[in-house]
């Protein structure tokens, strides 16, 4: 991903709402966070594979159900990524909770599993299980089908739902670059990372506002969640982005602020840290979570 051009422009300095926060102690940072916590956030990614698993294992109910009651009182909303393997159970046990759930499909390369995760998701659908629903994540930026085959995956669970929203996760740029597959979402679901950009710390909220606002302009009026935004706790730094627990810390809350200021409708990623994600992300891809690996909440 490419930095916009402006990117550091010094007028963007001041215009950071969280700076204040490079002040606060780990103490205060703490302390913060869980009134944040407390208070509610709109929606979370639900992290699924305990240690040991990863995706391809078979998810039990006894283990979603563990971890979602950890997260329920902190969120109105989870969002799941797959509907075969044990995942269909997370929007199950998530409506047990009195949760809202945004429900995505998994399509990738296999046609036999694309598929079965579209039946999954109809048959969730038709169960009262899918307040939203979500055809594909990330497949544009993976490269896996052409934009008219993911269109017409849309349109076939569009069709198939006429009452419930449908969209498409990606990267916030993909949805002014295929336009066709815009077109195709009722909602545009956008995922927004500024340590991905190697974003400075201090300039991410002003950069995922960007992001955000240059999703919404694609989408001509329709509405925009942020799917995922987030920052690791640990690992190898991406040029200016630096993991760190403080720096984690802040972005939570400025994201979160600006969520509840704005109503920005936003799922935050991730819910649980998940080793399994050391391959394609390098050794940050551990270390996402608001928990951590055992359910410890690492603020």
């Amino acid at each position: 991903m490419s930095r916009p051009e402006n990117f550091y422009n010094k007028q963007f300095r001041r215009s950071f709402a969280g700076q204040d926060l490079r002040s606060l102690t780990d103490d205060e940072l703490r302390e913060k966070l869980r009134d944040i916590l407390e208070g509610g956030m709109h929606g979370i990614c639900y992290s699924a594979y305990e240690e040991g698993q990863e995706p391809g294992a078979i998810l039990t109910e006894d283990q979603i159900r563990r971890r979602m009651e950890i997260i329920a009182p902190y969120t109105k909303w989870v969002r799941s990524f797959s509907c075969i393997e044990g995942n269909e159970l997370i929007p199950k046990v998530a409506k047990e909770f009195g949760l809202k759930t945004l429900v995505g499909a998994w399509i990738g390369d296999d046609k036999e599993l694309i598929e079965e995760e579209i039946a999954g998701l109809l048959k969730l659908a038709n169960e009262g299980l899918v307040d939203i629903a979500a055809v594909g994540n990330e497949v544009m930026y993976r490269k896996e089908m052409s934009e008219g085959e993911l269109v017409s995956y849309i349109n076939r669970v569009k069709e198939a739902l006429p009452g419930i929203p449908v969209g498409y996760v990606d990267a916030y740029y993909e949805f002014s670059i295929k336009p066709e597959i815009t077109d195709a979402c009722d909602v545009i679901l956008a995922n927004c990372y500024p340590y991905w950009e190697s974003c400075h710390i201090d300039y991410t909220l002003i950069h995922a506002k960007q992001m955000y606002y240059q999703a919404l302009a694609a989408g001509s009026g329709k509405k925009v969640i942020v799917t995922e935004t987030g920052w690791p706790s640990q690992g190898t730094a991406l040029d200016d982005a630096n993991p760190s627990w403080a720096n984690a810390a802040r972005y939570f809350i400025s994201m979160q602020e600006w969520s509840r200021q704005e109503n920005i409708e936003m799922f935050y990623f991730t819910s649980f840290d998940e080793s399994w994600k050391v391959g394609a992300e390098g050794d940050v891809g551990a270390y996402w979570g608001i928990w951590d690996k055992d359910g410890k909440l690492k603020f």
